[in-house]
């Protein structure tokens, strides 16, 4: 590959290379951009080694750019980044590293661009390409890296059990690229990982969360999630997933392996949808099953509740795994808690008022929520999987027919809480709440219609049956409050 020719196509590193010169400082394009080069992956993001102050280097190349850059410098770590059109450039002076044990801070000091190449995590990048003008273009590779990229290998440079232990992250980072990549990670350097696997309790769950978000979000994430398991990692992690893995049996029964089930569900996603927290949902739907396994003489293994129980449970793995504790928790919360609901809608006689509940609990993610249970189909019987996946489409379509009937998704009763506290002349109360239940109950029950006509006349019979007195008739829906200009704004 002639690197030099490939370069001299973008101006920034013909900009970099000469404000290196003007400096006198060797300068180098290091790690994952010329691995990403190699391997023809786009990438923005450039990291330039010089031998001297990166952060001078930055300043040189931001002033010789004539584009009123701004450099963002870190002096703690001697480090300064800048924004130059679409790339992102960050610049570290040539360093060498040393660890103490109960940390994965390193003790850093100025050094060569060995030095440097030696503390990166793999050979793959741990590749450098000079800029400098009398060896632009050249490759440095003393590990051969090129060769593992050839061969599809995660290796370390050094001792791989000195570099795990080191710092921990990268025994994640390495099943990381191997998921993202599909590299093998080379035998030495995977038995490491197994040895090294409780070093990982020093490394903070958020910095570990975010290489396992990257392994969920690989094209194939069961690849990542089995070297995470097999390499001993995924049981300090992420236990409640470990506890998914095995077969019992009794009495001639056994249940099927809701580990490698779990993985299925999450390929099957995977090639759906790359959405994060849709994954995340893949990955936990099944999670209470071995807290919720039971067996019975008769029938075998059952797993009642397992959906109610993982769905009170995904709060709790959330806040252990530092994973955001907001819409996205609740997204995936919703779609546990619903998984088995349309597969229970499967039978020609189901009422419309069944639909009705499953459109109103899954509201805007009713879609999502039957990409869910279509993945969730892991059959090694075709024509069974070819069966349930019929069913579905026979599911959607009735869910299609009472949406545009009853336009009930996210729907909220015509009957507000106002209106009954007006009615009957009573405060905030508990009789509030199970009157309004009542006409939400109706309406999803095809009793009424969510109108007020049909509305407002069912809550005063509801409201007599309670012995309460109406205070006040509406003749008609009384007119909303206008909204406020700031109001408006908001909702725009």
């Amino acid at each position: 590959m002639n690197f030099k020719d490939i370069l001299n196509q973008d101006k920034v590193f013909n900009l970099i290379a000469r404000s290196g010169d003007e400096l006198d400082l060797p300068t180098y394009v290091v790690g994952g951009y010329v691995r990403d080069l190699i391997l023809k992956r786009p990438s923005k993001d450039i990291d330039i080694v010089c031998i001297g102050s990166g952060i001078q280097l930055a300043e040189k190349v931001a002033q010789n750019s004539h584009k009123n850059t701004t450099v963002n410098t870190f002096k703690n770590f001697g480090t300064a980044m800048i924004r130059l059109d679409d790339w992102e450039l960050e610049f570290v002076g040539a360093r060498k590293e040393s660890y103490r044990a109960n940390s994965r801070k390193p003790i850093v000091e100025n050094g060569t661009l060995e030095d440097d190449q030696n503390r990166r995590d793999f050979t793959i990048n741990a590749l450098a390409i000079q800029l400098n003008a009398s060896n632009f273009g050249e490759l440095v590779d003393p590990f051969g890296g090129v060769e593992d990229i050839k061969k599809k290998i995660i290796r370390t440079p050094l001792d791989p059990d000195i570099t795990f232990s080191d710092d921990p992250l990268r025994m994640m980072r390495a099943i990381r690229f191997a998921s993202q990549l599909n590299f093998d990670i080379e035998p030495d350097t995977f038995d490491a990982i197994i040895r090294n696997a409780d070093r990982i309790k020093i490394v903070s769950k958020e910095r570990i969360v975010d290489e396992l978000n990257k392994i969920i979000l690989s094209p194939i994430p069961s690849y990542g999630f089995n070297l995470l398991f097999h390499g001993q990692l995924l049981k300090h992690i992420f236990p409640e997933m470990v506890n998914l893995h095995g077969v019992e049996r009794r009495d001639g029964k056994g249940h099927k392996d809701n580990f490698y089930h779990t993985l299925k569900v999450l390929d099957n996603i995977s090639k759906a949808s790359d959405d994060l927290w849709l994954r995340w949902a893949a990955i936990l739907h099944d999670i209470a099953k071995p807290a919720t396994k039971r067996f019975h003489p008769k029938i075998g293994w059952t797993f009642h509740g397992h959906e109610d129980k993982g769905a009170r449970m995904v709060p709790r793995i959330f806040r252990n795994m530092k994973l955001p504790l907001n819409e996205k928790m609740k997204f995936v919360q919703k779609l546990v808690r619903l998984h088995l609901r349309p597969i229970a809608l499967v039978k020609k006689d189901i009422t419309d008022s069944a639909i009705r509940r499953l459109l109103y609990d899954a509201g805007d993610d009713v879609e999502a929520l039957m990409t869910l249970c279509r993945a969730d189909i892991t059959s090694k019987d075709d024509r069974r999987v070819k069966r349930y996946l019929e069913n579905f489409d026979l599911v959607e379509e009735k869910m299609a027919i009472v949406e545009e009937k009853d336009q009930l998704r996210n729907f909220q009763p015509i009957i507000t809480g106002e209106i009954i506290m007006e009615t009957f002349g009573i405060e905030p109360s508990k009789e509030v709440g199970d009157l309004k239940i009542r006409v939400r109950e109706a309406i999803l029950e095809g009793e009424i219609t969510n109108t007020f006509e049909d509305a407002y006349p069912f809550l005063l019979k509801v409201g007599q049956e309670m012995e309460l007195s109406v205070a006040k008739r509406f003749e008609s829906l009384p007119t909303p409050p206008e909204e406020s200009e700031e109001t408006s704004a908001q909702k725009a």
